[in-house]
């Protein structure tokens, strides 16, 4: 990636986490107290993609998905395709989940690294 490219996929990453959805922060306030110990970045660059959440450790990518995703399908499909040939796994939310069933969401977050701490173990 060309420097010019790079500086401006990390300014707008520090655009997103500057203007982050009610959602995302909702979210970002239960990641960064690092649930089963594990890191969560917040509008992370990873190759040529911005991901909400994303652990390193874990290889866990964590999607909160808006209105924009109904059209964007194909997007998302490529995006998720490119982040898995790297051995990141990825759950998606959408915003009515976050806001209306955020225990939920709590739930399956923390069943994934469950999964993933004994995978680790093993």
């Amino acid at each position: 990636m060309h420097g010019e490219a790079k500086s401006d996929k990390f300014a707008f990453a520090e655009y997103l986490r500057k203007n982050a959805t009610p959602e995302e922060t909702k979210l970002w306030e239960y990641l960064k107290q690092r649930p089963k110990g594990y890191k969560f970045r917040r509008q992370h660059p990873f190759n040529d993609y911005i991901l909400d959440f994303y652990c390193h450790r874990a290889k866990l990518a964590i999607e909160i998905d808006g209105p924009i995703h109904a059209i964007q399908k194909q997007y998302d499909k490529d995006r998720t395709s490119v982040i898995n040939e790297y051995g990141i796994s990825e759950i998606r939310f959408s915003n009515e989940e976050v806001h209306n069933n955020f225990n939920g969401v709590k739930n399956s977050i923390i069943s994934v690294l469950n999964t993933i701490s004994k995978n680790h173990s093993l």
